[in-house]
């Protein structure tokens, strides 16, 4: 049967909201009724939901279209529940449906006698002719609570037909630690705009050596959705996960790969808000304030750290499509969050997309600055990380929007007294950005202090408004990651490092509490 073009007219677009262009599309898919894949038809929907893109949270009745034998797990990927220390969630794709999915876990390789039911979720992406096929992906998620703490657990993923305790398949079984009950110091490390390429993954090859306890992903994951805009998502290419999930597995296996979800993430085929997708492929913590409409909105702690994601979609004044979608739900959540995490931990660390301070091309957004700085502000807020400009800049500690003291490479600093320090980490695979005209590099090795720089924020009528800057003090345009190595004990510390994608240093600097 035919399938129509059930695309949104780019002029009729642009004056769409997100959740108008949901009501569009699945109006078009309804009426036409006609949109019908082998073994699925358009519009089953989420609990609660609505949208063009399906997901499903159960196995297909007709199972796998080839024997389970022949089907093998990939793109396994390690995610924490809202404990780390007792829960994990353990993700994985299939390329075809499977009956009866499910993990096996134990303290030893050669033991993997405990067996967990895992879930399957079935995202389905219409046709759009002359664009893409319809396309049919399977991902299976399993959630593993009661652990012990600061234990190594190994674990295979398998089916009927597929049985990881096998020996043709021992192969296949990984590991992972949980958190301890107490942690003197560990390593964590994190990016943002990824992508899928040889720089991508040579950043994951790289951040693995640094043997972090997890990873935290400020968006922009995998530019399946090329446009960014939230609107125009002919171009979408849903395959492209596969390849990313493929491309992550060799760190995400074994390190929790902790997303949140930036503007090449809002994938307009899938409701919620175009959430659909990342609700399908990453089991996150579900703490935050609404885990379904937000699943990119979450927080845990680890050791002596308090780590806060958040979807800075719902306040962009420069990307709108989202903006406004919680109704204000999650900036409540961040200041109650806020306020409980700075009473039971040394540090709180929060990571989301769009940028409060940068220089870089997209600059920085006046909506996180308006919503979300004066709370980091009154909170105190150790450490915020960044991605959406594709470079490492980092800035002095800022309070009020001006230099609340020089950190200088090698320095420390105390948000207490001194501010916030704000981190650009967009160097994770994306093709590179650059810096204003003539705002020249300044990194470890090759310092060039500038007294000021000249860029812009982004207003609530999405303006460029002009503003001259002293607070950019690191700037390096190549691809890298950040290395946080957190300690506690009577002196609490984080040593903030930046790692270029050669493994040189960039940049590093200390937080300090106490004393």
């Amino acid at each position: 049967m035919e399938t129509p073009d059930v695309g949104i007219p780019p002029q009729l677009a642009r004056r769409m909201s997100m959740a108008e262009q949901y009501e569009y599309l699945h109006t078009r898919l309804v009426r036409r009724r006609t949109l019908v894949t082998a073994g699925a038809v358009a519009g089953g929907l989420l609990t609660g939901c609505s949208g063009a893109g399906s997901t499903r949270t159960t196995p297909s009745p007709t199972a796998s279209r080839a024997p389970g034998a022949a089907v093998a797990p990939f793109g396994r990927h390690l995610a924490f529940g809202a404990d780390p220390k007792s829960q994990m969630r353990i993700s994985w794709q299939v390329p075809a449906a499977v009956r009866r999915p499910y993990v096996r876990i134990g303290v030893r390789p050669d033991d993997l006698g405990r067996r967990i039911e895992a879930e399957v979720r079935d995202l389905h992406t219409p046709q759009v002719q002359g664009v893409r096929a319809a396309v049919e992906q399977y991902y299976v998620h399993a959630a593993l609570d009661d652990l012990l703490p600061g234990t190594t657990y190994y674990y295979g993923v398998g089916h009927d037909g597929f049985d990881p305790a096998s020996p043709e398949h021992r192969s296949t079984i990984g590991s992972f630690r949980t958190a301890p009950a107490k942690a003197r110091s560990f390593v964590f490390t994190a990016f943002g705009d990824q992508c899928v390429g040889e720089a991508a993954a040579l950043n994951d090859k790289l951040l693995l050596r640094q043997k972090p306890a997890f990873h935290l992903h400020a968006g922009d994951i995998c530019y399946a959705n090329p446009t960014g805009r939230g609107k125009d998502s002919d171009a979408y290419v849903p395959t492209h996960w596969d390849l990313f999930m493929r491309q992550t597995e060799p760190v995400a296996k074994s390190v929790p790969w902790m997303v949140t979800t930036g503007n090449h993430d809002m994938e307009a085929w899938y409701s919620p808000d175009g959430y659909g997708g990342q609700l399908a492929r990453f089991s996150l913590p579900d703490n935050g304030f609404d885990p379904r409409r937000a699943p990119g909105v979450y927080a845990f702690t680890y050791g002596n750290v308090g780590v806060v994601a958040l979807d800075a979609n719902d306040v962009s004044y420069e990307i709108p499509a989202n903006l406004g979608h919680t109704d204000g739900r999650q900036t409540e959540w961040l200041d109650r969050k806020l306020g409980e995490l700075r009473k039971a931990v040394d540090f709180v660390v929060v990571f989301f997309h769009h940028c409060a301070y940068s220089t870089s091309s997209h600059a920085s957004d006046g909506g996180v600055r308006a919503e979300w700085v004066p709370l980091f502000t009154r909170h105190e807020v150790d450490l915020v990380i960044n991605g959406h400009n594709h470079v490492y800049e980092r800035t002095d500690a800022v309070r009020d929007g001006r230099v609340g003291k020089p950190v200088p490479i090698g320095a420390s600093t105390d948000p207490r007294r001194d501010g916030i320090v704000y981190v650009t980490a967009g160097g994770g695979g994306k093709d590179l950005y650059g810096f204003p005209a003539g705002v020249r590099e300044s990194y470890e090795g090759r310092v060039a202090d500038e007294d000021s720089v000249t860029t812009f924020q982004w207003t609530r009528s999405r303006l460029a408004k002009a503003e001259t800057v002293e607070w950019s003090r690191v700037r390096y345009r190549g691809f890298s990651f950040l290395s946080v190595e957190a300690e506690a004990g009577t002196a609490p510390r984080l040593k903030v490092s930046a790692l270029a994608s050669s493994g040189e240093r960039i940049d590093y600097f200390e937080v300090r509490r106490g004393g």
